[in-house]
């Protein structure tokens, strides 16, 4: 079983009830200088990993107790954005589909070549980042959004529905002015540089403010 360090951020979680099949992977992956860990079972990784794994996960579709496809369903039921690449020695379509619609990144038959697991490991691991750039960057989104007031919210959700200060100041029962002053402080505390700035902000927010 991993140990808890290497759950850290662009680990393989390599879950195989292969013995030789897991760790040569892991051996591959080690000697490129990337963190590996081996799991027997999808129910020891479960055990192990804890709520927020880093990296990527390449599972075995046939294991004993729970398969490689269930593993992958458990993750997206917690909501852990683990990149799954399936593996398989049983490859078929229908199983190849499944794996796809239920959201792996990519789907190999047994045997396949040490470069056609690392160019797709990679590609898992570039995909993590990036989600998890996007998720750093809503949070710290979402954390300004919280520091406006009741009114700049309400403006704000306005301004970003393509609303020119005439109208919110109607909607609102506000002077021009004073829309353009909450305007401004929208734009300050948001930190946008621009109008465009501000919609693609609350966009990657994920605000919930309705473009009325």
């Amino acid at each position: 079983m991993a140990d808890a360090a290497e759950f850290r951020s662009g680990t393989v979680y390599v879950v195989d009830d292969d013995y030789d099949v897991r760790e040569s992977l892991c051996m591959l992956l080690r000697s490129l200088g990337m963190r590996a860990a081996a799991f027997a079972s999808a129910g020891e990784f479960l055990g192990a990993a804890g709520p927020d794994p880093e990296g990527c996960l390449v599972a075995d579709v046939r294991m004993p107790g729970m398969s490689g496809l269930e593993l992958q369903q458990e993750l997206a039921r917690r909501g852990i954005p683990l990149p799954v690449i399936v593996i398989t020695g049983h490859g078929d379509v229908p199983t190849a589909v499944t794996a796809m619609k239920g959201g792996a990144v990519d789907f190999l038959q047994k045997p396949f070549s040490d470069q056609a697991l690392l160019d797709r490991v990679h590609g898992a691991l570039r995909l993590y980042a990036a989600g998890r750039a996007r998720r750093a960057l809503a949070e710290e989104l979402s954390a300004r959004l919280a520091g406006l007031t009741p009114r700049e919210r309400e403006v704000l959700q306005r301004v970003a529905a393509g609303k020119p200060n005439k109208i919110i100041a109607r909607e609102l029962g506000l002077s021009t002015r004073t829309v353009e002053i909450h305007r401004a402080r929208v734009m300050k505390k948001m930190r946008a540089r621009s109008l465009a700035d501000l919609v693609r902000m609350t966009d990657a927010a994920g605000d919930p403010a309705e473009k009325r």
